[in-house]
């Protein structure tokens, strides 16, 4: 059975053998979101370490591409290891390592200025590998201002000139002062101006890792990155640049990295706001599973936010179209 492609408005759900075996034929590159599509919070989803084992002996080759920044590449394989999946950390594309790698070798970020993190160890960790110096770890995490005091805002060495970027991703341990740290940042004289090496305060970029509102886990959704950075957004006025899914920045950094034919790829994921879109925008065809996020209910909205090229229930239906 041939596969055509689908134009935006109808998909083709793989409700038969004969159809996913036909998909697994047409493409030589399998992008894999993680989080919804892999696994479900600790645990792996039925059929998949199976079905990426096929895959691999069929010569396919295999990116797990996540929003979750969190953790770094390396982290992020140790659970994809755990899961009792194969993989290698140059395999893994988290928005974490997009993020750092867009501030080096797209930003030429100097490398005499600082980035103020709000975010958790997996970017600060992918920052440090670029060789990008940061401020804004623990020193800010327990600390917060009494009532409405901002004094201590004001105490020298608090807010650091060599600063150049305000790096925001999910944080757990978010509070008002890192926020009115960023919005500092941000709102200086100048900040909207060039980013400068040798100069205190002056220009200032405000990127964020991915705009996820929520983030999925296995007791539920809770706020993700882009609930994080909105309140700065808000406050300041300032635009960021969005690295990971569905935005430009991550899908160019995959291509340019590896050699790969976009008729022979494919982007598998749960999410139409940023896998499937992603897809759409990098100009590669898509795979929906129904194991995550979005539903079938989601995908016949009339304002869907991407339609995908095929939908799947999940990959242990795919695991059985190969022998």
């Amino acid at each position: 059975m041939a596969l055509t492609a689908v134009p935006r408005g109808t998909y083709q759900f793989l409700d038969n053998e004969e159809a996913r075996a036909a998909l697994l034929d047409r493409y030589d590159n399998f992008l894999f979101d993680c989080d919804g599509v892999l696994w479900s919070g600790n645990e792996a989803l039925p059929g998949v370490a199976s079905f990426l084992r096929k895959l691999r002996a069929r010569g396919k080759r295999l990116l797990f591409v996540s929003n979750n920044a969190s953790k770094s590449r390396r982290t992020l394989l140790e659970k994809i290891k755990a899961m009792g999946i194969e993989g290698t950390e140059e395999e893994v594309f988290s928005s974490a390592y997009a993020t750092a790698a867009y501030l080096k070798d797209v930003l030429h970020f100097p490398t005499d200025r600082k980035v103020y993190v709000i975010g958790m160890q997996g970017l600060r960790d992918e920052l440090s590998h670029v060789g990008i110096s940061h401020v804004g770890d623990a020193d800010d995490d327990s600390v917060g201002l009494e009532g409405l005091d901002f004094a201590p805002l004001a105490q020298e060495g608090v807010v650091d000139p060599s600063v150049a970027a305000v790096v925001c991703g999910i944080d757990t341990k978010i509070n008002y002062r890192k926020m009115a740290k960023a919005h500092v940042y941000l709102t200086r004289p100048g900040a909207q101006g060039p980013v400068r090496s040798g100069e205190k305060n002056g220009g200032c970029h405000f990127v964020c890792t991915n705009g996820d509102a929520t983030f999925p886990t296995s007791y539920g959704m809770f706020p993700g990155a882009g609930a994080i950075w909105a309140g700065i957004q808000y406050a300041s006025g300032r635009e960021p640049v969005v690295v990971g899914k569905p935005n430009q920045p991550m899908i160019d950094t995959i291509f340019t990295r590896f050699d790969f034919d976009k008729s022979r790829t494919i982007m598998v994921g749960d999410r139409l706001n940023t896998d499937i879109a992603f897809g759409q925008s990098g100009g590669i065809d898509t795979l929906l599973v129904l194991t995550g996020v979005s539903s079938l209910e989601h995908v016949h909205a009339d304002d869907a936010a991407a339609v995908p090229t095929y939908v799947v229930s999940g990959l242990c239906d795919m695991d059985r179209a190969i022998d």
